[in-house]
């Protein structure tokens, strides 16, 4: 064997030993999956990012909104309700009755794409947040009023918390400290201690508050008001509101949002505009738009934070938008009312 030959050799030997890779076996590009729970179809579509193909469309249950990853990125929690669809202004009296035997967190196996379990009691279910080391989950309860904290493995209730008529996002502080819950009938955001599962603070805020996404460093919350066609800005230090960031435009009204890794922008779903806006978090003004489908809610960024996804409630589809030019790459047809949209990775980690 020539010493070129030997040198070779080495060097495969040790790339081997690097990467785990045997001679004839690839190995799997790393990618991620987008899921988006779709309401009126009561199913969710999973979506491959590196295609833009749904690869699965799955049966959950009654009216599936808010979604969350385990820590692991294994499981997917998912809100599930009987009651029946109802926008704003709606006479309620002239509604169907709920079917309470539909509310529930379902929990899905993503690598399986199977439902395991559904865990009971919990009235009306909307969004759903889970502690950072997913023991603990805590449920918008919008019929009753109240955030409640469940054991995410054995269901047990744990807490039952009053924060304001109608609640709607929850979301947890990225040191996993604090989790927020709006409330869309009082103007208010209940803060609530996650070790002591008590309420830590109560913030006033503008008409109908929808979704809570957090800066990276966690030191600030932004807090979409529909109504109000208007941002809440709070310093999660001081649990105090310190600034407001108005949106300008016809049916711009604010709902889902999600900020960019490195925090310098703001990208807010306009629901019934149409719109997704970027915002710039240094000076506060908007700085670009993209119209990506009939009233989107839910978003999300991609692992590396090219790629932002919205879910389109009344066009039925996914939209994938190039974060860099604010230009529609995809648009990807889903089940029947699109409302959150979470990314988690694939292949699954290793347990």
């Amino acid at each position: 064997m020539s010493v070129k030959s030997q040198i070779f050799g080495i060097f495969v030997g040790l790339l081997i030993g690097v990467t785990g890779v045997t001679a004839g076996q690839a190995a799997e590009p790393a990618g991620y999956r987008v899921y988006a729970t779709n309401e009126r179809s009561g199913t969710v579509s999973v979506i491959d990012g590196t295609s833009g193909t749904v690869v699965a469309t799955v049966p959950l249950g009654k009216r599936p909104r808010g979604l969350r990853l385990s820590p692991d990125g294994r499981s997917l929690f998912v809100a599930l309700s009987g009651s029946p669809v109802a926008g704003p202004g709606v006479d309620e009296s002239k509604l169907p009755p709920a079917d309470k035997s539909a509310d529930g967190i379902g929990v899905l196996d993503l690598q399986t794409l199977t439902l395991t379990r559904v865990i009971r009691g919990v009235s009306d279910p909307e969004q759903i947040a889970l502690s950072a080391d997913g023991r603990q989950l805590v449920v918008a309860s919008e019929d009753s009023g109240q955030a409640i904290v469940l054991d995410a493995i054995s269901g047990k209730q744990l807490a039952a918390l009053r924060v304001g008529s109608e609640p709607e996002g929850i979301s947890v502080s990225p040191d996993g400290r604090h989790v927020y819950v709006t409330s869309e009938g009082e103007q208010q955001v209940a803060v609530i201690d996650i070790a002591t599962r008590k309420l830590a603070a109560t913030l006033k805020v503008g008409e109908r508050p929808r979704f809570t996404a957090f800066s990276p460093d966690g030191s600030r919350a932004y807090i979409s008001c529909e109504n109000a066609a208007t941002i809440y800005v709070v310093d999660t230090k001081r649990l105090a509101v310190t600034g407001q960031i108005k949106l300008e435009g016809l049916l711009v009204r604010p709902v889902g949002s999600v900020v960019s890794a490195d925090g310098s922008k703001l990208y807010v779903a306009a629901g019934r505009s149409g719109l997704v806006v970027a915002i710039d978090t240094t000076t506060g003004k908007p700085v670009g738009q993209v119209a990506v489908g009939a009233r989107p809610w839910g978003l999300a960024l991609s692992p590396d934070g090219s790629t932002l996804y919205s879910a389109n409630g009344s066009s039925n589809d996914v939209t994938a938008v190039d974060v860099a030019s604010l230009q529609v790459k995809s648009r990807i047809a889903a089940g029947e009312s699109p409302w959150g949209v979470v990314i988690g990775p694939w292949p699954l980690p290793a347990r």
